[in-house]
């Protein structure tokens, strides 16, 4: 689906042809003398409609307007979250027309802003997605372009084309999620990564079982000794910035499929499994918008990917594997192993002298209970990375919430029999499981992201949703540093002479 922002009068807007026109309505009743507006007041003037969020109101081959479907949706207070919800409306109500070409007016709403498009256009893409990788039949992508209509071009373009970035980041994490575990296995996941080395200022790195074995990285081989499928550790490098300039780097968990292992998983809904590796997908979504924005920064991204599996060679209650790090740890369940994976990646992320670090995953059902669906469950050792973060998610609406991480929540992974154990109690499961990663993490800022609420939908929606990309994007553009410009020369200095060339 392709993307135009242009700038349009109302009464152009009246004579656009296209297969759907969506207009936003915010505040009063329009005055304007052209049809649309004319329509607008006439249906409000009557009661059949109101710009309150929600609202709708549909017609077609309206007199005096050439786009076939016209849909009024009520964008409340024009606020970036209702424009997002009514465009996503609207577009949930074409999904099952011929409509291919659809004119999206935002220009009776100037407050929208950046945000207000970039949502416009996020919306669009949501509503619009539709998975298709594993059909016989895939079904039709009926939309072909969208034409998002404004009043202001200067105040639109940054947002619009934040927006685009960001939509092609979101299908690439919502398709590798969205994949059958079979059709997302560690070597296919590392083929994807190695597409994304093809883009600009993107390098890849795939390290196999040898490399791994090599690096000691004991407790992530251990997660993946149980498994047919080996492992891979994918390395991801975005060179924006100065090459002295310090990186951001990002940690996606990357089990592919998580079957519990010895301590294997109730078979209800094992299924959705296979979105164990969302966070992996989080990262390479977020390249992915990275390449098309182009910012100036550096960022690493790091993703340990294997299976979860309980064959004759899979670990068991009770074994003690030794980290990358050195610190040795009791596994007492083998289901609580995407901490373990995630520590040996911690470790490996020192040597990049890194200015923060925040691991994604998909990581306690915990977390699903303390915040349900709404906010991912924000864990962080410093107080700036964490203010940094909750602005992110409130500027992208990819909301996240900080948990606690007070020294005492660790008391439950002592253990006898190694340096820490792999779990607590069931008593605050995300934080103890955020508190065992903190152990790996106290050479640099870091922030844990628990995305096992906010990663996927089940039931009657089930699939990823692509979060917490829109929140990762935002937070490393804020992390962009300003170019101070260059020093003056004094005004009555000469300039130096060129120097003379000699031939060799």
């Amino acid at each position: 689906m392709d993307f135009e922002l242009k700038t349009l009068t109302p009464a152009r807007i009246c004579t656009e042809k296209c297969d759907a026109l969506i207009v936003l309505v915010s505040g009063e009743s329009p005055t304007g003398s052209d049809a649309v507006s004319k329509m607008v007041a006439l249906a409000i003037g009557a009661g059949d409609f109101e710009s309150k969020a929600g609202k709708m109101l549909c017609a077609y081959r309206a007199p005096g307007i050439a786009a076939t479907r016209v849909l009024f949706a009520g964008a409340g207070n024009g606020s970036a979250k209702n424009i997002r919800s009514a465009v996503h409306a609207a577009m949930v109500a074409l999904k099952n027309t011929n409509a291919r070409r659809v004119l999206l007016s935002l220009c009776a709403l100037p407050q929208a802003g950046q945000e207000g498009v970039r949502a416009a256009v996020l919306a669009c893409a949501d509503a619009a997605y539709v998975y298709s990788t594993t059909k016989s039949r895939p079904a039709e992508q009926k939309l072909q372009r969208v034409v998002v209509a404004v009043s202001s071009l200067a105040a639109s373009r940054a947002g619009f084309d934040k927006g685009v970035g960001l939509v092609k980041g979101l299908a690439l994490t919502r398709e590798w999620a969205n994949r059958p575990a079979n059709h997302a296995t560690p070597t296919l996941l590392a083929q994807a990564a190695r597409e994304l080395g093809k883009l600009r200022k993107i390098k890849v790195e795939v390290l196999g079982p040898k490399e791994v074995a090599k690096l000691g990285m004991g407790s992530f081989m251990a997660v993946a000794q149980g498994s047919e499928e080996p492992l891979r550790f994918i390395v991801l490098r975005y060179d924006g910035g100065a090459k002295a300039e310090a990186p951001v780097v990002l940690i996606g968990k990357g089990i592919t499929f998580d079957t519990g292992g010895i301590s294997i998983k109730p078979a209800a809904e094992m299924d959705e499994m296979k979105y164990d590796m969302g966070g992996a997908a989080s990262v390479l979504g977020t390249f992915r918008a990275l390449a098309e924005l182009q910012p100036a920064l550096n960022v690493v991204g790091l993703i340990p990917a294997c299976e979860n599996m309980p064959d004759g060679r899979a670990i068991k209650p009770g074994d003690v594997v030794t980290s990358m790090s050195g610190q040795t740890i009791e596994i007492l369940n083998t289901d609580a192993e995407g901490r373990l994976v995630l520590c040996d990646a911690l470790t490996y992320a020192e040597r990049f002298k890194p200015r923060a670090v925040v691991d994604i995953a998909t990581l306690t059902g915990a977390c699903v209970i303390a915040l349900g669906g709404v906010r991912s469950g924000m864990f962080s050792s410093d107080d700036a990375l964490a203010q940094a973060l909750a602005a992110a998610g409130d500027s992208s609406l990819d909301l996240c919430w900080r948990m606690p991480l007070d020294d005492e929540y660790a008391d439950g992974l002592k253990t006898h029999f190694a340096d820490v154990a792999n779990v607590a109690g069931r008593a605050g499961g995300a934080i103890t499981a955020a508190k065992f990663l903190q152990r790996f993490a106290g050479k640099f800022a870091w922030a844990h992201l628990d995305i096992a609420g906010t990663a996927w939908k089940s039931g009657a929606a089930k699939g990823a949703t692509g979060r917490p990309v829109p929140l990762l994007v935002d937070f490393l553009l804020g992390q962009v540093q300003p170019v101070r410009p260059a020093a003056k020369a004094p005004a009555n200095k000469r300039p130096a002479k060129p120097a003379s060339r000699t031939r060799a």
